[in-house]
Formats: C-alpha cells, structure tokens, sequence
C-alpha cells in the first residue's frame, strides 16, 4: 500500500519554523515527507536537513518523493533518539525542529498494520513494526494492568469493565484481530455508551496504541533532545493530536520559559533563573474550519510553537 499522510496545519507549521537558506533542520517524523518537501524548499539548496522516522514504510516513501534534494538525510529510529541520532551525523544544532505527533493515515488506513477497529486485521498498532504487539499485551497482561493502561492512555471511564471483557474473553481463545477486540469492548461498556457518540472501541484502541509504542515516554525523550539541540533563536514546532500529548507538551513549554521562582515576597531574586525562550503563540494553533471539513482527522490537532532564547 502507498504511504500517504495529509499534513495537518501544514501552512502554519512551515511559517512558524521560518525556515531560512542555509539552516539546519530536523523532522523527527518525516512520515509521507510533506512538511520535509517544503523544509527542503525553503533551504533553496544549501543547509541540511535530517529526516528521522521509526517506521520502515516511511522511510521508503520519504526517501522516493525527496530524492531530487541532495541535501537530505535519512534516519530510521524514534525522535526520543533525536539527539543520538543527530550526533551520529555530525549536527550540533538545529535552526528547527519539526515533531508531527502520532499516527499517520498510512498506518490507520492499512488493514494489515491493525490500528483500526475499522477493519478487521492482526491486532498489531507498532509504528515501528518491531517488538511486541496490541495482542501480545491484550493477551498476557493482567485485569488491573489492562484497566490503568485504559484509563491513563484512553481516559474512558468503563476501563474496569472492558479490562474484565478482555480478560473473560480470552479465556476461552486468544484475541487476535482487530475486530474481535472491538466486539469484546462493545459488549463490555453500558448500553447508554454503545449509543453515544463514536465507537465505544476508539478510546481503547488508542490507549493500547500509546502503550505498545511507549508514545508520551518517547515524547518526552523528544522533546528534551530537541531542546538540547536548538541553536539561539532556533524553534521547535511540535503538532499533537489528543489531550495527553498537547499537555505534555504544553506543560514542558511553559517550563522553559519560565523565569524566576522566588517567592514573590522576596524583595530580588536569589535562584537567578531566567526564561530559556518563549511560546511563538500563547495557545496551541488549531485548524481552521476549511481545514477540518476537508480533514475531519485533523479536528483535534494543535500546533504549539516554542523559540529558544538568543543567549541564556
């Protein structure tokens, strides 16, 4: 299957990046290359970029459709490795860094990679296509286990039940599809929440999505490693896609830029801390209505925008 993802708030992300001729950048998830392409563009030839992304089938994609631009370079690995791998190619530092949050519609759209209750497949959801899987975890991990991955990475309130389903369920044989999780689910939440709005299925499939890739673990290294990478001035664009992300990022953000802690009584400051840079907006961007009509995956994206300090 082709590898394609829609770039979501693509205009605004590539404006807030103000690439520059000559830059340094770095992509950690370059997925179908779009917002590469227009990095690349922006760089008019001269500069580098590096194109980071765990998924072999986006690297394949990415390194076909930018293959006209000599000043790429390619890297399989999780951007929580971003700065390994940056140091491994020899970049110091980066003019922008660019962290497009979780799945592609590449990975949701192929049956075969089973994020999606919309088709029935192998229970997989690895981005990276190695290690263990949804239905290794569905399979041998206990109720309670089961129950906090729910609640913490899907906040559904019914984790407790669907966590006792799941159990009950492969008592009498392994679950291995898709669509046998999403009728164990189904038939394990109240009535009045089959009814309601969306699949009872989709907090769980993304909670076991999160879990099985170690995402907000990986999110957090990320960001860190970008933060040691960016040159004065230099900002990192980062898009999220659910509440669990757009928090961390926003509470890491706001810790940057904080200033100093001294209680306020003190009459001059004694921790001589200063901000290490500022948001470039004071809210996370979201799409436009144009946008999510044309994109209804985009709807609950957010764009978050920090700009390093010129010195500190």
């Amino acid at each position: 299957m082709e590898f394609q993802h829609k770039p979501v708030l693509f205009r605004e992300t590539i404006e807030a990046l103000r690439v520059r001729p000559g830059g340094d950048y770095i992509d950690g998830t370059v997925g179908g290359g779009g917002h590469s392409q227009a990095i690349l563009r922006g760089l008019e030839g001269r500069g580098r970029l590096l194109a980071i992304d765990q998924d072999p089938d986006a690297i394949e994609a990415a390194s076909r459709r930018l293959s006209g631009f000599p000043n790429v370079e390619f890297a399989r690995g999780n951007f929580g490795n971003m700065a390994e791998l940056a140091e491994e190619r020899g970049i110091s530092g980066a003019d922008g860094i660019l962290l497009d949050i979780g799945v592609s519609s590449h990975q949701l759209d192929d049956p075969g990679r089973g994020f999606s209750y919309h088709y029935d497949a192998p229970l997989d959801m690895r981005m990276s296509q190695e290690g263990p899987t949804a239905a290794d975890l569905v399979n041998s991990l206990s109720q309670g286990e089961l129950a906090g991955i729910i609640l913490r990475y899907g906040e559904d309130r019914s984790a407790g039940r669907i966590a006792a389903g799941i159990c009950k369920a492969r008592e009498e044989a392994p679950i291995r599809t898709t669509v046998q999780l999403a009728e164990i689910i189904k038939a394990s939440v109240p009535a009045a929440v089959r009814r309601g709005e969306g699949h009872p299925a989709r907090k769980t499939f993304q909670a076991l999505r999160i879990a099985v890739n170690g995402e907000l673990d990986r999110l957090e290294e990320g960001l860190e490693g970008a933060f040691s990478l960016l040159k004065p001035q230099g900002r990192l664009a980062v898009i999220t896609f659910h509440s669990l992300e757009d928090r961390l990022v926003k509470r890491r953000m706001a810790q940057w830029c904080q200033g100093c802690t001294c209680p306020k009584d003190f009459p001059v400051c004694v921790c001589g801390k200063k901000p290490q840079g500022r948001l470039v907006y004071k809210k996370g961007v979201a799409p436009s209505p144009e946008e999510t009509a044309e994109n209804p995956r985009a709807r609950s994206a957010r764009l978050r925008v920090f700009e390093r300090a010129r010195r500190e």
